[in-house]
């Protein structure tokens, strides 16, 4: 039995009154009340607002007529609470948070009504307002506009499951493969920002989309190879005379780098040590990047022991230099491609271990692979992970690729296997 009862409740003071098992009675100077809950969560104490206090008595319906109103609302959605009801409300979230259940989600989760996807995309683009250049914001919302909104626009984004994306993106499919490729991950972006908000339980279920579309096309401006060619590719790179470009496009595919990462990067930003990239924004894609950092695999690490054997390592040189010390070009990697007869363009690769980890890592998370790939992801998106976790994940990803790559595995990789 807590400490609190009604009439201490209407007449305590202004401060913080203890009634038991974390939970407070919180009475302002001014004499407003509200009902407050300590509790542990995930390792940290949490205090939690349960709503106002409600001093009104309550009376008994009488025989025969309607009961109060306020007993249809679940205790959970209450925001006017007497002294029982706070306690019960306190023990609810006591055995979920004790359960590992979020406390705060889930006291919001029906406050917290859902969106279709036209108001979700159009919140997801507001928020990116200070990262997003104009025009890439009116790129992402016109795509939508023209090819997903007449399907799924009017969808409330918690109903939105592979079936829907499907049917949104089969009609360009194989006809726009390029353009379905981004609308796929435009789409997903919306849909792991809703689930950041609370909107819908769950990220986007690319792994189940891939199996319903099947492959695209290649051609459009970024050619890629199919992600099960890709280890017989770079085994033939290896066994091929060692030159700077080979080096550096098959660091390119170990690390799903952009051409003009890898050519730009010196050895500043190599942390051998702690196997990380750690990329300046001046090497990055757009006006408004940012610095970003990526893991490196054994095999990556492997290749800058190899250029550091030829050339050293000095923090001010280039990694992967051409013959004068200048920067490779694009066109000397790109060179190494068509020289072996193959349409598809060391961009292409960035594709290619984005369709790997949609059907080969179900156990990584969507938003992990974007960022892998150095792709914006909200910070409300990485807030729903612990930042180490975040990292771990993207590190466990692209160790998964290395091997796949390396050609030590070709099946579907679960977590625990890739942190083995």
């Amino acid at each position: 039995m807590g400490s609190l009862t009604a009439t201490t409740v209407k007449n305590a003071k202004p401060g913080r009154h203890a009634d038991g098992e974390g939970l407070y009675l919180l009475v302002k100077p001014t004499g407003g009340r509200s009902w407050l809950l300590r509790v542990q969560f995930d390792g940290s104490r949490r205090d939690i607002g349960l709503g106002s206090v409600d001093l009104t008595p309550r009376r008994l319906a009488a025989p025969g007529a309607s009961g109060d109103p306020i007993d249809d609302i679940p205790i959970l959605e209450r925001r006017l609470l007497t002294l029982a009801e706070a306690r019960e409300k306190a023990a609810i979230l006591r055995r979920l948070a004790k359960a590992g259940r979020d406390p705060v989600a889930e006291r919001d989760k029906d406050r917290r009504a859902s969106r279709t996807f036209k108001d979700a995309a159009e919140a997801y683009k507001k928020s990116m307002a200070g990262t997003w250049t104009k025009p890439h914001a009116s790129r992402f919302i016109n795509s939508l506009t023209e090819h997903v909104f007449p399907h799924i626009g009017a969808k409330a984004v918690d109903q939105i499951d592979a079936a829907a994306m499907r049917d949104a993106l089969a009609p360009i499919w194989t006809t726009m493969p390029v353009t379905a490729g981004k609308l796929r991950q435009r789409i997903a972006a919306v849909l792991n920002y809703s689930n950041s908000e609370g909107w819908r339980p769950m990220e986007a279920p690319l792994r189940a989309l891939s199996f319903m579309l099947g492959d695209r096309p290649t051609g459009g401006n970024y050619p890629a190879m199919p992600f099960e060619d890709v280890p017989a590719f770079v085994a033939g790179l290896e066994a091929d005379a060692e030159t700077m470009g080979k080096l550096a496009l098959r660091f390119l595919i170990f690390t799903a780098a952009r051409s003009g990462e890898v050519r730009k990067t010196t050895w500043a930003n190599i942390d051998l040590e702690g196997k990380m990239w750690n990329r300046p924004a001046e090497i990055m894609k757009g006006r408004k990047a940012k610095a970003h950092s990526v893991t490196l695999n054994a095999p990556a690490i492997a290749i800058l022991n190899r250029v550091a054997e030829l050339n050293g390592s000095n923090p001010d040189s280039l990694v992967f230099p051409g013959s004068k010390g200048q920067p490779l070009s694009d066109m000397t990697i790109s060179k190494i491609m068509r020289d072996k007869g193959l349409a598809f363009v060391p961009h292409g690769f960035r594709s290619s271990f984005r369709d790997w980890a949609a059907e080969r890592m179900p156990s990584i998370p969507d938003p992990v692979a974007e960022a892998a790939l150095a792709h914006v992801v909200p910070d409300k998106v990485v807030a729903a992970y612990k930042r180490t976790t975040f990292i771990e994940l993207r590190r466990d990803l692209l160790d998964a690729w290395g091997r796949f790559v390396g050609g030590q595995s070709g099946n579907v990789v679960h977590l625990a296997e890739a942190r083995a």
